[in-house]
């Protein structure tokens, strides 16, 4: 890497909504800051990939859905 263009890349604590506190690199704050996170990442669907769902109220997906039906999608 070339230097001086980069961030400072060190050991930081980030403190989960349960009250744990684990240990990773970042590029965020200083050597042994800590981050508390507000959002559970175990269970947020930003991170799990679930619990999304599709709002369509007669657009674009219902008129593919409609289009295609008979061919099993």
């Amino acid at each position: 890497m070339k230097d001086g263009i980069h961030p400072a890349y060190h050991v930081i604590d980030v403190k989960l909504v349960d009250g744990t506190v684990v240990q990773m690199k970042s590029t965020w704050g200083k050597e042994g800051d800590q981050m508390a996170l507000d959002i559970d990442p175990s269970v947020h669907p930003a991170w799990t990939g679930g619990g999304t769902r599709l709002m369509d109220t007669g657009g674009r997906v219902t008129k593919f859905k409609n289009k295609y039906a008979g061919l099993g999608f």
